[in-house]
């Protein structure tokens, strides 16, 4: 792949993102220019792109101008999991370079239809070295319309031994969205979520899901290098809740996130790298 296809983005690693997710999430915030630096996943909140508006299209999300670009007009864009790998980890105060590219797309048919999956990296650079290797799982499927879907609900089940509670609200979305530039509004439109995109609520992101994952394994211990692999295996909307989890096992730990009723929408790993 030739120097063209490569988007490169350099910034100075300053403190009041990481402070702003610990406030979201009631999380403590590491010394950034101390030893500690950023945990795993935090890279997200640094080195955004920040498309123009006039690149967004009618959903909020970079329609042109972007990597990746959508494969065609009107397809729905979904997180679908992805893996890192931590180097150390990324200190404040600091420059540091991401690098990203679109390393496969690969069409398939769906039971609702054609859908496409891209596999964009980013690698990001800090005093000359790669400190985070990431592989994001990205899938874009055709558009929807009409009515909103109905959700099962059952019992509420209450958190167990290693289960964190978030209360999901459209003040914490709206937030996480703003905190990580994202525009896509799903997470924050509920009439379009609704009317457009059928969907029951206000969808709560994939990133997040995955971040809280990371806080519950880093509660349990897990730091140091490590490798996360996630996946997004069901949609969940602000009313259900979010349960994130961490167990270890072995030589890894397994992370998950449920929503309040017990239904799993996000799966991981960590281990040791």
């Amino acid at each position: 792949m030739s120097s063209a296809d490569i988007v490169e983005r350099t910034e100075l690693l300053l403190p009041g993102p990481a402070l702003a997710l610990g406030a979201l999430l009631d999380v403590p915030v590491p010394d950034l220019d101390g030893g500690e630096g950023l945990p795993p996943l935090w890279h997200w909140l640094y080195l955004l792109e920040r498309p123009a508006q006039a690149d967004l299209g009618p959903d909020g999300h970079p329609a042109r101008n972007c990597v990746p670009a959508p494969p065609g007009p009107g397809r729905r864009r979904m997180w679908a999991g992805g893996r890192v790998r931590t180097r150390g980890a990324l200190r404040g105060g600091v420059p540091a370079t991401r690098r990203t590219r679109v390393l496969s797309v690969q069409d398939k048919q769906g039971r609702t239809g054609p859908l496409t999956f891209v596999v964009v990296e980013h690698l990001i650079e800090q005093d000359g070295r790669i400190v985070v290797d990431e592989q994001q799982d990205i899938v874009y499927r055709p558009a929807t319309s009409g009515a909103a879907s109905e959700t099962e609900e059952g019992e509420v089940v209450p958190p167990g031994p290693g289960e964190w509670a978030i209360e999901v609200s459209p003040t914490l979305l709206f937030r996480f969205s703003a905190l990580t530039y994202n525009a896509h509004r799903i997470h924050y439109d509920r009439d379009y979520a609704r009317d457009t995109e059928g969907y029951p609520g206000l969808l709560t992101h994939g990133p997040l899901q995955a971040l809280a994952m990371a806080e519950a394994a880093r509660a349990a211990g897990c730091g140091g290098d490590l490798v996360f692999d996630y996946r997004l295996v069901s949609p969940l909307f602000d009313h259900q809740g979010m349960v994130a989890g961490a167990v270890p096992e072995g030589d890894r730990t397994t992370t998950s996130v449920r929503d309040i009723y017990g239904r799993r929408t996000a799966t991981g790993t960590v281990r040791s790298a």
